[in-house]
């Protein structure tokens, strides 16, 4: 016969357990790392395991508001660290699973773009944001979150969602348009075709590169068709066998990996708009690439 102890934990784990991807993805869109929010769910288990069940009606949301509330903790931690960061900070990549492209939502909500947009948000407003935009949670259960009055949670999500409509892409770009931009920008790398890398991207592509000071990158956003294109041919444009561009499926999207002599390099994530791209992301931060190994299972 179990004991009372070992009834709770089994109880503790099968709750949280179900709701590990979920968890997950609060944590990883509030911090746009998957290493700080891995740590962020530790922290959430802890002191889940010490709760009373009994006096939990909603599991799952009392689990989402341990989770907030550690992920609001490490974020204003990660804002300090990100001051001194060697170069632009980009989101850590997923390698992400076909279900999560065929949530729309989740997809456009995780990619890059929509998490260098929410890196702009303070960090009430992004925890909020997300809460309501993406998970949908009501304004007294956010409230609980954050520690802000419904009324005052109203506000602050009124507040973000202008501030993030202003400044994310227009509309959700379906995978088969991102594909079709990223097939033509591959081509055009591959072949050492200038002229169509300018077709490809827009006049006011920006270009931003993440080596984290560990590995070569640009350390300020390179801005412009001509520059970028040139940028582009100069670095890739010599492909040998030791260099390889493969399509995978990364934060919901289309997007490439690039390898040199059979090892990770780069993952070079878009934001297209109106069939071209506007945005060029290289994440080259070998810290940040751990999570490329296998898939990552993302839940709404």
């Amino acid at each position: 016969m179990k004991s009372e102890a070992t009834e709770h934990m089994d109880t503790a784990t099968e709750a949280f357990v179900a709701h590990r991807n979920l968890l997950f993805t609060v944590a990883y869109e509030m911090l746009g790392s998957a290493a700080d929010a891995e740590d962020v769910l530790q922290e959430t288990w802890l002191r889940w395991a010490d709760v009373d069940l009994a006096a939990v009606r909603d599991r799952r949301a009392y689990l989402v508001r341990i989770t907030t509330r550690q992920a609001l903790s490490r974020l204003r931690t990660l804002g300090r660290r990100k001051e001194s960061y060697v170069g632009s900070w980009l989101p850590e990549p997923l390698l992400t699973a076909p279900d999560v492209a065929e949530d729309v939502e989740l997809a456009d909500s995780v990619s890059m773009a929509m998490l260098l947009v929410l890196e702009t948000l303070a960090p009430t407003e992004r925890a909020v944001f997300v809460l309501r935009e993406v998970f949908g949670l009501e304004y007294d259960e956010i409230a609980g979150a954050v520690d802000k009055s419904p009324a005052a949670v109203r506000q602050i999500a009124h507040r973000a969602r202008a501030h993030v409509a202003a400044r994310r892409p227009r509309g959700a770009v379906s995978p088969a348009e991102t594909r079709d931009a990223l097939d033509a920008f591959r081509r055009a790398v591959e072949t050492g075709d200038l002229q169509g890398l300018l077709d490809v991207l827009a006049p006011d592509v920006v270009l931003l590169g993440d080596g984290g000071g560990v590995k070569q990158a640009v350390l300020k956003p390179v801005v412009g068709a001509d520059k970028v294109a040139r940028l582009l041919r100069g670095g890739l444009g010599r492909l040998t066998a030791e260099v390889s561009l493969r399509p995978a499926e990364v934060n919901g999207l289309p997007a490439l990996i690039i390898g040199l002599d059979g090892v990770l390099d780069t993952v070079l994530a878009v934001r297209v708009e109106d069939g071209r791209i506007t945005g060029l992301y290289a994440v080259r931060n070998p810290e940040k690439l751990s999570h490329m190994e296998s898939e990552t299972a993302l839940r709404r």
